[in-house]
């Protein structure tokens, strides 16, 4: 006789964001933090290599792609519960004027994208002298 030990799901932390891709499509979570230099997004995609994450900046807007294999059991075993949803990931962003396109650099580490978005000269803080007459 087998038995089955009564796993409990829960809510999935991940927010399908297509439902026409033939894969399921999630928005990843995103930190952007901020300093006199730059931007800095952080975004989870877990199970994304770098090869597999796609960044596009075309008419302000920043797209993220990111494109995860399916995961398959191991030959000879099966899943008894399975709650870790594999997918592709995808974010949009305006990106202001102030961030130099140009400049704009990423990496991946362990399913964290960080992406650089250097803040242009014009949008850098400036100490205004101040003169006395």
């Amino acid at each position: 006789m087998t038995t089955t030990a009564p796993f409990q799901g829960r809510e999935s932390h991940v927010r399908p964001v297509d439902g026409t891709c033939e894969n399921a499509t999630y928005t990843p979570s995103v930190d952007i933090l901020e300093n006199p230099e730059e931007m800095l997004l952080v975004a989870d995609v877990p199970g994304a290599k770098a090869d597999d994450i796609a960044l596009q900046f075309e008419n302000g807007e920043l797209r993220i792609h990111a494109r995860v294999a399916p995961r398959l059991p191991e030959p000879g075993k099966s899943y008894l519960f399975c709650e870790y949803g594999v997918g592709d990931y995808q974010r949009r962003f305006r990106i202001g004027e102030d961030i130099d396109v140009d400049r704009i650099r990423a990496e991946v580490s362990a399913g964290v994208l960080k992406v650089h978005l250097p803040k242009s000269e014009n949008a850098k803080p400036r100490k205004i002298s101040v003169r006395s007459v």
